[in-house]
């Protein structure tokens, strides 16, 4: 099979962006995007549709097997792992792959996530001493645990900014964990920045929900911790 990915590249945050398209052939059922992007950038010398030589292609990329995030972009205008979109199942003559649209571009498809950190530590989304869960409360601490700080559900929801209050679900996830499992004494602190960081800002449109590489049940987390540090009529 080929395919032509149009990928868009710029050489740093202050360089212009523009459209370069690369053809890519295989063999494989199964190849992924990540799969063409390493593939093209293995070439000798990579040259685009016209053969004109260029750059390789900047991406980030870890375990490729869709358990770390590292490879989130936009590919055919949603946010995905490449290592998780097959190239057959998009079904388009031309595959458009871009950077995260709400972080700041590093270069071609390499954005800069440092803000999910940051939220994190505003938050204080961390345990200063052991809090032992009980057997029924280890399903949503199971569910929330497995959130990839990947950036694909801010990308796609309609109030997350990074200059703004509102820090997502990629905060609410790591939130959960903690309310579910902290003593409420010991979790006041953290009630206050949930209510300040993620409840006021949710619009509850839940469209992170259709996009999430990890398949996390959003809803079931954001009842569970509206109830804890919210309505308080679990506690």
């Amino acid at each position: 099979m080929q395919y032509v990915l149009k990928i868009r590249r710029r050489t740093s945050s202050a360089a212009k962006p523009y459209w370069q398209r690369f053809v890519y052939e295989t063999d494989l059922a199964g190849a992924t995007v990540a799969t063409a992007l390493s593939a093209l950038n293995d070439r000798n010398l990579l040259t685009d549709i016209d053969g004109s030589s260029c750059t390789r292609i900047a991406w980030d990329c870890g375990c490729l097997q869709k358990k770390c995030g590292a490879c989130a972009m936009v590919i055919c205008g949603s946010p995905a792992l490449a290592c998780n979109v097959r190239l057959a199942e998009l079904k388009a003559k031309e595959i458009t792959v871009e950077p995260l649209r709400k972080f700041p571009v590093v270069a071609d498809l390499i954005v800069d996530r440092s803000i999910l950190r940051e939220n994190l530590q505003t938050i204080r989304a961390w345990l200063t001493a052991d809090a032992p869960a009980s057997e029924q409360k280890n399903d949503v601490l199971y569910e929330a645990s497995r959130c990839l700080q990947c950036g694909c559900c801010l990308e796609i929801c309609p109030n997350f900014s990074t200059e703004g209050k509102f820090f997502g679900m990629a905060a609410m996830a790591p939130t959960t964990r903690l309310l579910t499992a902290l003593p409420k004494a010991e979790a006041k602190m953290l009630r206050e920045q949930y209510r300040r960081h993620v409840y006021a800002g949710c619009g509850k449109s839940l469209a992170c929900r259709n996009v999430c590489p990890a398949g996390i049940d959003i809803e079931k987390l954001l009842v569970n911790s509206n109830a804890l540090a919210i309505w308080k009529k679990y506690r």
